[in-house]
């Protein structure tokens, strides 16, 4: 029976992939089965996060995100992009018991502030998109550098997370 190593560096959810892994009968083909699960932008394409981010910036100015804390005093929005994102949602969902359903704190990918204090490194780059996320999606900044080129590792006809230079990662 396989274990857990934490220190093999698996691939993310390598347990739910490897049930789904039958020789057999294969529900999909190994290189869809295995392959590196993406963040938001990267399904949406980076030019529409930052169209989205310079969006918000035009609607929403440096004296509305001053007085954030006293429009929002609950989970005050830190960017303009969240602050946006409180302006609808205070415009469609005005109560406060809708108000109090939504989690705060820091957030990574659309994670929790939880997930965000599981890896310290996370609490450096609190992107919702998950863009760059610990150097992963660094490509999204570098125009040159197609994601098919990036190196993969293969150990036992299993992909495993890559690492970057400069970057680690923890278990």
């Amino acid at each position: 029976m396989n274990q857990i190593k934490k220190d093999e560096g698996r691939i993310e959810k390598w347990v739910l992939r490897r049930a789904f892994d039958d020789e057999e009968y294969p529900y999909l083909p190994k290189h869809i089965l295995y392959r590196q699960k993406e963040q938001f932008s990267d399904g949406v394409g980076y030019s529409w996060i930052d169209g989205l981010k310079a969006h918000t910036a035009r609607h929403v100015t440096d004296k509305m995100m001053s007085n954030a804390s006293f429009i929002f005093p609950h989970n005050t929005p830190t960017t303009k992009e969240a602050y946006y994102y409180r302006m609808i949602f205070e415009r469609f969902f005005p109560q406060n018991s809708a108000r109090l359903t939504v989690p705060g704190g820091a957030s990574v990918a659309c994670s929790t502030a939880k997930a965000v204090e599981w890896d310290t490194a996370w609490k450096y780059n609190l992107d919702p998109s998950g863009r760059a996320a610990l150097g992963v999606h660094l490509s999204a900044y570098d125009a040159e550098t197609p994601l098919s080129n990036k190196p993969s590792k293969v150990i036992d006809g299993i992909p495993r997370m890559m690492a970057f230079p400069g970057v680690a990662i923890q278990s």
